[in-house]
């Protein structure tokens, strides 16, 4: 099982490397990095880079995708190259997912029309742009397609995912493996539980941060 995770400049580590501590753990799964370009790609921090071994053209048909968002997707959402393999990728994929403002570029290519989907919540109102239901949900199956909300939700949806596909001991194996067992201290993960100022503060920034 080939697992293609999406690499371009200021995506957020997260949204990739989640999911990778997560899928790595399925059985004879090879996990790669891919961008237009091999070589490091840097996090949106600028701190952080991860190396792609393979362009996007060396990986045609991989079994699972994973876009991840981040600041840096505003840029690729006319990159015809990266949405044109997006297409192709799918067109043979078992499952193609995505992570916070990734969704945005599935649905740019036109995978998501109809589809009920997840982003980032600063993000959710630009997927009915592209014909796509908009939903709150931590993670959305809809068909083959798989969309978690913002940056932490891949971590929960690659551990759903990999329950689909090897079963729910395995699941749980991987997540007792990793001590996945979040305890944070406070409550304030979600628009609908942050305090309201916290949540203006976000909205007021959401075109410098997500765009």
């Amino acid at each position: 099982m080939q697992i293609a995770i999406v690499l371009f400049e200021r995506f957020t580590a997260l949204d990739a490397v989640g999911p990778y501590e997560m899928l790595s753990g399925l059985p004879d799964a090879r996990t790669v990095f891919v961008a237009e370009r091999t070589g490091p790609v840097r996090a949106d921090t600028g701190f952080l880079a991860i190396t792609a071994d393979r362009t996007l053209a060396d990986v045609p048909r991989p079994d699972i995708v994973v876009v991840p968002g981040g600041p840096g997707q505003h840029g690729q959402m006319e990159n015809e190259p990266l949405l044109d393999w997006l297409r192709t990728a799918d067109a043979t994929s078992t499952w193609t997912t995505s992570v916070c403002t990734g969704s945005l570029l599935l649905a740019a290519a036109g995978l998501l029309k109809g589809r009920r989907a997840s982003s980032h919540w600063l993000a959710l109102d630009q997927l009915a742009r592209f014909d796509a239901e908009p939903t709150g949900e931590r993670v959305v199956f809809d068909g083959k397609y798989v969309t978690a909300a913002g940056v932490s939700a891949g971590i929960d949806m690659a551990l759903t995912l990999v329950g689909r596909i090897a079963g729910d001991d395995h699941a749980r194996t991987v997540q007792l493996a990793s001590e996945y067992d979040p305890q944070p201290p406070y409550d304030a993960g979600a628009p609908q539980k942050a305090p309201v100022h916290l949540v203006e503060k976000l909205r007021s920034r959401s075109r410098f941060i997500l765009r």
